[in-house]
């Protein structure tokens, strides 16, 4: 992503949270230039872009302004989770997510976290898994290393650095996709019947874990902007045994947001003093609209309570199933628990992905979907203003490529999904990111691939089948 794009993000994403209003005027050229170390060109550059996308308008000698006319939906509501342990449901509903293959099934599917894997940054990658397919020794089909291949790990830790981390390769463990890692950093540290925190709505697959290994999730209220309500999780840690706490801060699953960096050392520092872990997903981390990345909760982690799970499935390409945790003081139990999940991992797309990595080709490949994702976002939004209902909420996404909407009180999203298979058409109902079924009213639309035709009226029939249901049930 160039920097005109990134700065452009920037402010885009202070109008979106509402730190510039519409009709405010917007910093200067000059003080934007002085603030982020960039040149005027560079500046006046994302102006411009601001102003291509109706976010900003120029006034002659006066600067710029953030547009009037434009309209942005509400964001969603905080949630109203019991704050209490609840056992998991929702299996039926996330199995029929999964059990859809585009490529046979003819869906559209606008609900599942897929990232488009079209681009051509990729063709090195496609090029390094061919060729090492095609080597004559069998080395590549003997089992692996349990930690992983060096050549990858090392490449990793060099990786994380960006995220505020300085980790030895020695304590990175590959794992079989983010699942794994986040499945053996569960299992590493609770036990059936224990109790895990979790954001709310939250990733389906950890609600699934934990549902399978016996265990309770407590959800804490979320905000759309900052994240997990610090107070309620000091309440929560006061009344509950709680043995670890599991989110994703950064670029989060469905929400969108990132944690503010003061959330994030604050939430440390109630770990520490309950002496509870935390399992930090970050695996959309690398994909943030704006430069820096954010930091993870890890980056300030000093006692190794927190353990680091991340993948190149969002970034990459999800068919790679090639995962990592870095667990801190929790290593060989994760590690146990590897061993008696999948043992090692393939050593092919680690090989491939190792030399992807050292050739240089991730960065590059990673500024062209930031770019994109971030276009596709505001595209996105624009047609859900468009074609949903005008009490229609929406998510202000700051990295990735999900959105998160939210219809009046009492809408079924279950049977909204059942009623645009008709369409050949699938969306993610908002049941399933929650323990206890809640967001029924809510849905995940997924915006990787760039806007076409096809996939505006796909959401325009979304729209239009949402206004129906609402008729009907009215």
């Amino acid at each position: 992503m160039t920097l005109y794009i990134d700065l452009a993000t920037l402010i885009s994403s202070r109008i979106e949270q509402g730190l510039y209003r519409p009709g405010d005027r917007l910093p200067s050229v000059r003080a934007l230039s002085i603030e982020h170390g960039v040149s005027l060109s560079t500046v006046q550059q994302a102006y411009r872009h601001l102003e291509d996308q109706g976010m900003a308008t120029p006034k002659p000698k006066s600067g710029y302004f953030v547009s009037p006319q434009r309209k942005v939906p509400a964001l969603p509501q905080v949630g109203r989770p019991a704050l209490r342990p609840v056992e998991v449901s929702q299996w039926d509903q996330v199995l029929d997510q999964i059990s859809h293959s585009p490529e046979h099934s003819g869906l559209l599917q606008l609900g599942r976290g897929r990232p488009d894997i079209t681009a051509p940054t990729l063709k090195p990658l496609l090029r390094s898994l061919s060729r090492l397919s095609r080597r004559q020794d069998a080395s590549v089909l003997t089992y692996g290393c349990i930690r992983g291949e060096q050549s990858l790990r090392q490449q990793i830790s060099r990786l994380m650095i960006d995220s505020g981390c300085q980790i030895p390769f020695e304590e990175i463990v590959v794992t079989t996709g983010c699942h794994e890692a986040l499945s053996a950093a569960i299992r590493a540290i609770c036990q059936p019947g224990d109790i895990v925190a979790v954001d709310s709505p939250s990733f389906h697959g950890v609600m699934q874990a934990l549902k399978g290994f016996g265990m309770k999730a407590l959800e804490l209220p979320t905000d759309p902007i900052t994240g997990i309500n610090l107070d309620a999780l000091k309440m929560a840690l006061e009344q509950w045994p709680i043995k670890a706490i599991q989110l994703t801060p950064n670029c989060n699953n469905p929400l969108g947001y990132i944690m503010p960096d003061a959330n994030k050392r604050a939430l440390l520092d109630l770990a520490q003093r309950y002496d509870v872990a935390i399992i930090e997903d970050d695996v959309y981390g690398e994909l943030a609209f704006s430069y820096p990345r954010p930091r993870t909760i890890k980056s300030y982690d000093r006692d190794g309570r927190v353990l680091l799970c991340s993948s190149f499935s969002k970034t990459l390409a999800p068919g790679l199933r090639v995962g990592w945790i870095a667990p801190g003081r929790y290593q060989e139990q994760v590690l146990h628990m590897k061993y008696m999940g999948t043992g090692s991992t393939a050593q092919l797309p680690q090989l491939a992905l190792a030399e992807f990595l050292a050739a240089g080709h991730y960065e590059p490949h990673l500024r062209r979907m930031r770019s994109q994702y971030a276009q596709s976002r505001d595209q996105m939004i624009d047609w859900v203003s468009r074609y949903f209902p005008s009490e229609t909420r929406v998510s202000r996404p700051l990295g990735s490529f999900m959105l998160w909407v939210e219809l009046p009180t009492g809408f079924d999203s279950v049977y909204l999904n059942q009623a645009l298979l008709e369409h050949k058409i699938q969306i993610a109902p908002g049941s399933i990111f929650s323990a206890a079924g809640k967001y029924r009213n809510c849905l995940r639309i997924n915006y990787a691939s760039k806007a076409t035709d096809e996939i505006e009226n796909a959401v325009r029939i979304v729209g239009e089948t949402v206004a129906r249901l609402l008729n009907e049930t009215g």
